[in-house]
């Protein structure tokens, strides 16, 4: 037991780094390997992406009901149309994307004035100098999510400061304060530069085990980038969420967080469970790389010493300072100071 305990930091990296390499062997020179190509096929329908649909597409068929004794939304709501327009070559404003939505209420909260929701769902977005990025998601996610007939509230986790970028704490502070409003079924984490192509990747969670929904990203060339990748989109039931003790307090700048959640994920004798590639397509926003939120160089140190931190690092030893809670036109908006990241401790020298 000792022996596999005190497996040394180089050895341990030397094997990360080798299957790595192996895996990309296989992806890239031979093409999708049959296990990807299966899972790809789970659902059974081959979309068509060649051939989509404007995000807006008989939305306004549906008006508030005359009564308040609503029925249940169908199971399978009649709006899906499949393959999505998604384009980046104008920035939309935000008084159009308003104009578009009307039955979005203050804080992007929304619900089916037609039929009373199935479902309620949080979408939280870890968020800070990434306003064009916010636009394009917010035109084309709050028709997504209507399409579907949710019920939803879409929160942004502004992180306050130039310290360096949290997004792993900042998704703590969103669970944290989302379920102080209500009690969501669930909790979608979010990144702002990522849009969902196909209205039948259903915004829901999976109530036995946590889910990733980004699978297929244009980004990785629509194929998943390494097995347990748990990146991009991904959701939780507050249960799940609390149950594996949220994310890591303790990542300050790019990588490392997304791969120590599928880690506690599995340590809390969980699974991950995946949308098919065929639907989880994503398109992502392109952009540089952000001052303040440059690459992770502990991320590897970390993940090292996640088996035995992950009960001591998350929601049960999260601090922030909540500055502002606001409720936008389109989103709530919860600014916080997530604090900084400790300072490397130097070594005194004699001289």
């Amino acid at each position: 037991m000792n022996r596999i305990r005190t497996i040394g930091k180089p050895r341990f990296l030397l094997i990360l780094a080798f299957l790595q390499v192996l895996f990309f062997v296989v992806m890239y020179r031979r093409g999708s390997s049959k296990i990807f190509e299966s899972f790809s096929k789970i659902n059974g329908k081959n979309w068509d992406y060649s051939k989509v649909k404007d995000i807006y597409t008989n939305l306004t068929l549906f008006t508030p009901a005359l009564t308040d004794e609503l029925q249940y939304c169908p199971p399978k709501s009649p709006l899906l149309v499949g393959p999505l327009s998604i384009t980046f070559q104008n920035i939309p404003s935000l008084k159009r994307i308003l104009k578009k939505n009307p039955y979005v209420k203050r804080g992007g909260l929304y619900t089916p004035p037609h039929c009373q929701a199935r479902y309620k769902t949080a979408i939280l977005i870890p968020h800070r100098n990434r306003e064009m990025h916010l636009r394009h998601l917010l035109y084309y996610l709050h028709p997504f999510l209507q399409r579907q007939q949710l019920h939803y509230r879409i929160y942004l986790i502004h992180q306050a400061g130039n310290e360096t970028f949290n997004r792993a704490k900042l998704l703590n502070v969103g669970v944290r304060e989302s379920l102080k409003d209500e009690d969501w079924d669930c909790l979608f984490l979010h990144d702002v530069d990522l849009i969902p192509e196909n209205d039948h990747n259903l915004y829901v969670c999976d109530e036995t085990y946590p889910k990733h929904f980004s699978s297929a990203m244009d980004k990785f060339n629509y194929r998943l980038p390494y097995w347990s990748y748990f990146g991009g989109v991904s959701a939780m039931t507050p249960e799940q969420y609390m149950k594996i003790n949220g994310f890591p307090n303790s990542y300050w700048g790019w990588g490392g967080e997304d791969d120590d959640i599928a880690y506690r994920v599995k340590y809390a004798g969980l699974k991950i469970v995946r949308v098919p590639l065929n639907i989880g397509h994503y398109k992502m926003v392109t952009h540089n790389t952000d001052k303040g939120n440059e690459e992770n160089q502990k991320r590897f140190d970390l993940l090292v010493k996640s088996p035995r931190k992950w009960k001591e690092d998350g929601m049960n030893s999260l601090e922030y300072k909540l500055i502002s809670k606001r409720l936008m036109y389109l989103f709530t908006n919860i600014t916080v100071d997530v604090g900084a990241a400790p300072k490397d401790k130097k070594t005194k020298t004699r001289s």
